[in-house]
This record gives C-alpha cells, structure tokens and sequence, in this order.
C-alpha cells in the first residue's frame, strides 16, 4: 500500500531472502543490493558454476558480514517437488526458520513468430516464467499459513510482526503485447493475474490469523535489460518483432533491481521499473490494488490518457505489420522467403 510517507514497508536487515533466478540479472543485481542492505541471502539456479560465482559476488556486498549469511541451492524451479526441496533446504540453512520474503526472479524467453515456434516451446515458456512462481509461491504459503504452532496463541509483545513478502517478476507484455512475443506474452500475464488474486486471498488469513505475519503480494514489471538473456532472445527474433521494439527503454540490472526495491519499500503492490511500463499499466489495472486513494486516482487520471494514446499506437503497429507482410513477406525477417 504505497504512501507520501517514508515508512519502508519492505525491511530487510536481519532477514532471509531467497531468490530464484538468483544467479544472474535481475535475480543477482536485488540480491547484492538486499545484502547491502542487511539481509541474509539464498540464491536459486539451476547452474552450479553461475551460481558459486554469484554467491561469492553477493557476499561481497554484505553490510556487515560478521552477522550476514548466504547460501545457494541447485534447483529447477519449474518443477513442483524441487520448489518444496528449495523451502525446506532454506528452512533447514536458516536455523529452523522459514525465509522472510521469496523473490521469484527466474525465467526465460522465446520470442518467435506464433507457427513457426516449436509446439513444446509454449509448455516450456508456462512452466519457466508462470508454474516457477505458482510452484513457489504454494510451497512458502503453506509453511507460512499453516504453522506448526497454533497461531491464536498471543504473543508477548505488542507490535504486530513484520510482514512477510512474495515478489513476483513479470514484464512490460505483462500488459500490452505485440508480434514476435506471442509463445512468451501469456507466462507473464498469468502471472500478473496470480499476483492480484493472491493479493486479496492474502485478507483472508491476515483477518483469520491477526498473530501471523501478514504475507503481501507484490509483481516487478523489469524494464529490458542488457544482459546475455536478452543477447539469446536476440538470436531468436525476427527483424519485424525487433523493429516493433524501437524506443524502449533499456536499463542495466543495478538500475532496475534499485527501482524494484525503491517500489517494495514504497509498498506498491505493482511496481513497475521504467516511465513507458508505468504508463501502459496505468491504462490496463482493471482490479489490481492501486496502493491508496491518491495514488489510484493519479493512476486512473494517468490512464485515462495513455488508453487514448494505446490506441492509435497499437494502430500504427498494425499498420507496420501489414506494411512489413506486403514488403518481406510472413517470415519477418528482411529477406523475402
């Protein structure tokens, strides 16, 4: 629920984090700026070598590494039984303690022309970038939510607990699509939607069980990020999807990871890394939380507008499309088939 105020609503000094995708970009950048910050690390990745160097990396940036731990753990998370493996090897590392807050950073993409994808790439896409987080996000909730202790026991002190975190990552297609995307676009869409409905679950148990923690659902919109992931992506581009993304913006992952953690610490609920995502969020929110009166009306005043401008943008891109069919042909590449 972001404010005007400058209380941070997403602490973390002294707190277990763990990081899917922790390894490399966005996952690796929020990292050593959370260990920067005080927390206590666990990185997620399915790479042995990436993830030695990354750990090595991370704990370098340690506030005070006398009393900060890291750790890291080899796991593909598209699959459900390694999700559960991740949390109760994390438990077990963090002294009997489940983590504070989960950042779900991994996931991949295909950018390809809809037919001439693979047909087992859409299945891979889901489970890469939407089933990672599902998978995540059930295995930490049903420790979280079901506790071993009976949680209307009354605890000794009088301030409430701090809450506890899930963060999920989606993208600038999370909201508004466009050719070339299409194998990749509904993985992060879904998550969008994952993200706003456990956002109001999350009420049910906050109100059931006013001793727990609170659990706060939030998703990252990652601007594009000059990284070897997006260097893969290139390679699997057509010319026409490439033309279509001229003018965005671009940031390097220290840039976008220190947006992201400025938006937790605002508590938005949806945080978006680059004025263009903000803006096209701001005109599709539908049901999303709005982070208080104020803010919401901006969004929807702000919305207003951009729809308008949506439209006569997703015109000229179907303009380009067409006008690219006429001249290429349907591979969109440059060269004619």
């Amino acid at each position: 629920m972001g404010s005007f105020l400058s209380t941070n609503e997403f602490p973390v000094d002294g707190r277990t984090i763990l990081i899917t995708g922790g390894s490399k970009g966005l996952g690796q950048a929020s990292a050593k700026q959370l260990a920067a910050k005080g927390a206590n690390i666990v990185i997620v990745a399915r790479g042995e070598g990436s993830l030695a160097e990354a750990i090595a990396s991370i704990s370098k940036k340690a506030r005070d590494s006398t009393k900060q731990r890291f750790h890291s753990i080899i796991a593909d998370v598209s699959i459900t039984d390694e999700c559960a493996r991740v949390v109760k090897e994390t438990i077990t590392w963090n002294n009997g303690s489940p983590p504070d807050i989960v950042w779900c950073c991994s996931g991949s993409a295909h950018p390809s022309l809809f037919i001439d994808t693979p047909v087992d790439q859409f299945q891979r896409m889901m489970d890469s970038n939407y089933f990672s987080c599902v998978y995540m996000a059930h295995a930490v909730l049903n420790i979280w939510l079901r506790p071993t202790v009976d949680p209307e026991q009354p605890k000794a002190e009088s301030v409430p607990p701090p809450a506890r975190h899930i963060v999920f990552t989606g993208s600038f297609v999370s909201f508004f699509s466009f050719a070339g995307f299409t194998p990749y676009c509904p993985s992060k869409a879904a998550i969008r939607s994952l993200s706003d409905s456990l956002s109001q679950e999350m009420n049910l148990y906050a109100a059931a069980h006013p001793n727990l923690p609170r659990v706060r659902v939030h998703t990252v919109f990652p601007a594009t990020m000059p990284t070897q992931s997006l260097d893969d992506e290139n390679r699997v581009k057509t010319d026409l999807t490439k033309s279509l993304e001229e003018g965005d913006q671009v940031l390097q992952p220290d840039e976008c990871a220190r947006r992201a953690i400025r938006g937790l610490e605002n508590g938005e609920e949806l945080v978006p890394t680059s004025t263009i995502i903000r803006l096209v969020m701001a005109s599709v929110m539908g049901g999303s939380v709005r982070g208080g009166f104020w803010k919401g009306l901006a969004d929807t005043l702000v919305g207003w507008v951009t729809l308008v401008v949506m439209m006569f943008i997703r015109w000229d891109m179907d303009k380009k499309v067409a006008k690219w069919g006429k001249q290429y042909g349907p591979s969109g590449m440059t060269e004619k088939e």
